[in-house]
C-alpha cells in the first residue's frame, strides 16, 4: 500500500463507504445476513442501558431504543450489527444530519429494508466492514462495549480505541485484519449525533498515514 493519508467520511447513505474498509487491505464481504439473528450483545456500560423500574421496584429489560439513548449505545449497536453481519440493523442506528434545507434522514425499518438502489448499495458496503471489524476467530455473539466519551453539544466523536469487541479494542482489530498498515498509522473515529432525541452514527472517519 502506498504511504500517505486516506480519509473517507459520511457512511450514512453514501455508497462509497466500502472504500474505507478496502483502504486497510480488507476485501472480505458479507451479504445481508439479517435473518436468524441471535439476541443483541450488550451495547455498552450499564449506565448506558438503564433498566426501567416498575412501581413495585422490580426491573424490566431495556427497550429496543436503549441502544440509541446515548452516543456510546448507538456506536456499540452499530459495531455489533456489523460484526454479526447484520447491515440492516446497522442501518437502523445510522443517520444523515440535516444540511441546509434538507431534513435529517434517520434509519427506519421501511428505509433500511427497502430496495432503493442507494440503500441496497449502502447495505452491501456495510457488509464489507465485517471482515475488518471482526476479531479472529469471528464471534457469533460479540460483546461490544464503548467507553464514555465527552460530547460537544449534540455530537460525540468516539475513537476506535474506546470501542472493545470481546475485550479487544477496535483499532487493534482493524489493524490485525489490515495489509501494509503499521501500528500508529491508523486513526479511526465514529461520530454519533443526537437527532430528534435519539443518537445515531452519522460519520465514520478513517485516516492512514
Amino acid at each position: 500500500m502506498k504511504s500517505g493519508s486516506y480519509r473517507k467520511r459520511s457512511v450514512g447513505w453514501i455508497a462509497g463507504a466500502a472504500l474505507a474498509a478496502m483502504a486497510v487491505g480488507v476485501t472480505g464481504c458479507s451479504g445481508d445476513s439479517d435473518s436468524g439473528e441471535k439476541k443483541p450483545a450488550a451495547d455498552s456500560s450499564a449506565a448506558d442501558q438503564p433498566k426501567e423500574e416498575k412501581k413495585d421496584g422490580s426491573a424490566t429489560p431495556p427497550s429496543s431504543d436503549t441502544r440509541r439513548s446515548s452516543a456510546e449505545g448507538a456506536v456499540a449497536a452499530w459495531v455489533t450489527a456489523i460484526v454479526k453481519g447484520q447491515p440492516k440493523k446497522a442501518c437502523l442506528v445510522m443517520a444523515e444530519p440535516a444540511a441546509g434545507s434538507s431534513p435529517a434522514k434517520v434509519g427506519t425499518p421501511s428505509r433500511c429494508n427497502s430496495d432503493d438502489p442507494d440503500v441496497r448499495k449502502m447495505r452491501e458496503n456495510l457488509g464489507k466492514f465485517r471482515a475488518s471489524f471482526s476479531p479472529k476467530p469471528p464471534p457469533s455473539d460479540p460483546q461490544v462495549d464503548v467507553a464514555r466519551t465527552p460530547a460537544t453539544g449534540n455530537k460525540t466523536v468516539v475513537p476506535a480505541d474506546k470501542v472493545t469487541i470481546d475485550g479487544e479494542t477496535l483499532d487493534k482489530v482493524i489493524l490485525s485484519n489490515s495489509s501494509g498498515v503499521k501500528e500508529g498509522q491508523l486513526d479511526v473515529k465514529m461520530t454519533s449525533s443526537k437527532i430528534e432525541g435519539a443518537w445515531y452514527v452519522t460519520d465514520f472517519a478513517l485516516d492512514i498515514g
